[in-house]
């Protein structure tokens, strides 16, 4: 049923029904089946070919849901383990920040336009925090068998401020283009009013 209506078929027919149309004009002679049937063959030859459909891929809404679903599986995960106390806070204030940039509502709708921040924040809440304090507990159990090393905490502490920094840095660009908008409308509304 696809060549029915593939394009090669359509543009062989067109050309086959050309070719019956010089049979009954009597151009194609005693050879008419032989036209036809080249014909239809020369336009199903130089029909463009099919084009598959583009990927359906899910929106950014979509995308920001999973990770928010995950967000709430990783939180659940983190309230089960020891940190130090210092790290402990510093995990808390980044968090807070990407529970604030996952919200529901205008920030997730501002963030949907930017696929880089969408991609930072999967990263974040999918490998880096998970794969941060699970390296930290696993160095700090290796750090009990061999005491005299760094301890483990000073290299999350500064992964996580890291990690802080980067999210940080999405709410400044969300914010920015924001106040971009904002000055965009301010001057649409300066430039409306002055051509009255």
């Amino acid at each position: 049923m696809a060549y029915v209506e593939s394009r090669k078929n359509l543009t062989g027919s067109a050309c086959g029904i050309a070719g019956l149309a010089l049979t009954f004009t009597g151009l194609a002679g005693a050879y008419w089946p032989v036209v036809i049937v080249g014909l239809y063959g020369a336009g199903a030859l130089i029909a463009p070919p099919e084009r598959p459909p583009a990927p359906d891929f899910p929106d950014p809404s979509a995308q920001l849901e999973t990770v928010r679903a995950d967000f709430a599986t990783l939180r659940e995960y983190l309230a089960e383990v020891e940190l130090p106390p210092a790290a402990s806070g510093r995990l808390v204030e980044l968090t807070g920040l990407l529970e604030g940039l996952l919200a529901p509502g205008w920030v997730s709708e501002a963030l949907a336009t930017d696929p880089e921040a969408i991609h930072a924040l999967s990263r974040a809440v999918h490998q880096d925090i998970p794969e941060s304090v699970d390296t930290y507990l696993r160095t700090r159990w290796w750090t009990r068998l061999t005491p005299g090393n760094e301890p483990p905490e000073r290299p999350l502490e500064q992964q996580l401020s890291l990690l802080h920094r980067e999210a940080e840095s999405m709410a400044v660009g969300l914010r920015e283009a924001e106040a971009r908008r904002q000055q965009t409308h301010t001057r649409y509304l300066e430039d409306r009013g002055g051509a009255n």
